[in-house]
């Protein structure tokens, strides 16, 4: 199978996964809270085997420790899906927030630039995303992490199929 053949396949998977979960963001918000709650257990799994094949000494025992927080995290939310989604929206939220403050501050010095409100739109987008969820929490929670995830997967299928066609054209 060709790059470009399996780039078209790829796309097409993430456009269709993306306009299910437009559809469905409350279903796209669970499935996306499971995943992180398994990968969270997974990780952490892993971290703790690996920090107890190591011995004893101060790296294994803080290797152990972020081993046993990522199992704990990853089974409340397996366990606890719909408080899972209000953490995690609350995350998404914050991290809006913060990101956008602080693009907004990186964009005062270039303000003599063709970057400056680039930047500082990009900024302001973000921060009012933000406060825009926060506001609508707790209700906003079940949609929140299925719209995103449905605007991410539509994007990465629509360029993963540009990508395609540009890897067709080059060869």
């Amino acid at each position: 199978m060709t790059n470009r053949i399996v780039l078209f396949v790829a796309g097409a998977i993430c456009l269709l996964g993306g306009l299910i979960a437009v559809f469905n963001p409350l279903a796209a918000s669970f499935t996306a809270e499971q995943i992180a709650g398994w990968l969270f257990l997974f990780a952490g799994v892993v971290q703790a085997f690996a920090a107890f094949r190591e011995g004893w000494s101060l790296r294994a025992l803080l290797t152990g420790l972020l081993g046993a927080f990522g199992i704990l995290v990853g089974l409340s939310l397996v366990a606890r899906p719909l408080e899972g989604i209000i953490a995690l929206t609350w995350l998404v939220a914050i991290f809006f927030l913060v990101s956008g403050v602080v693009k907004v501050l990186l964009s005062w010095p270039l303000r003599s630039t063709q970057f400056f409100w680039l930047l500082l739109g990009s900024g302001a987008l973000s921060a009012i995303l933000g406060v825009m969820i926060l506001a609508g929490l707790p209700a906003s929670a079940g949609i929140v992490l299925g719209t995103m995830l449905a605007i991410d997967l539509i994007s990465s299928g629509v360029a993963l199929i540009a990508l395609g066609i540009a890897t067709g054209r080059s060869t």
